[in-house]
């Protein structure tokens, strides 16, 4: 293990380099590796993804009993006032479709707009307390 030398650290700041500067240059001089200095990208990435996986929704849409053609336009209101207000998980009440015949219309719309919208990111099945399949998640971009 290599010994710090904090005189050279202290010479270099009171000569007029600051402390912050003095401290890196001696760090990548001595090829001392600084863990929290060097966290990648896709490291913050990855912790701000499980912060938000785990945080309660920025706003709700319920979507229930909507036409295909109304929920399409809620949808877009919906994620246009998020995105301006800065909102980073959303929340989408639309049924698990146990009146549609067929493919629950509801659930099949929003997918689709999750797909087509330019900000929305990943998105899911809410926990079953939060309404399992009849919810969906979004995280935006």
């Amino acid at each position: 293990m290599k010994k710090i030398n904090f005189g050279d650290i202290l010479n270099k700041w009171e000569n007029g380099v600051s402390q912050k500067n003095a401290m890196y240059e001696w760090l990548q001089n001595n090829k001392i590796y600084d863990k929290d200095a060097n966290m990648t990208e896709t490291h913050r990435h990855g912790e701000n993804r499980r912060r938000l996986l785990n945080s309660k929704p920025d706003a709700i849409l319920d979507i229930h009993g909507l036409s295909e053609k109304g929920a399409w336009l809620s949808l877009e209101q919906f994620f246009s006032e998020a995105k301006d207000n800065g909102y980073e998980k959303l929340r989408i009440i639309h049924g698990k479709g146990n009146r549609s015949q067929g493919e629950p219309v509801l659930l099949h719309t929003v997918r689709k707009y999750i797909e087509k919208c330019q900000f929305a990111g990943e998105s899911g099945y809410e926990k079953a307390v939060n309404g399992g399949t009849g919810a969906t998640w979004v995280l935006l971009k």
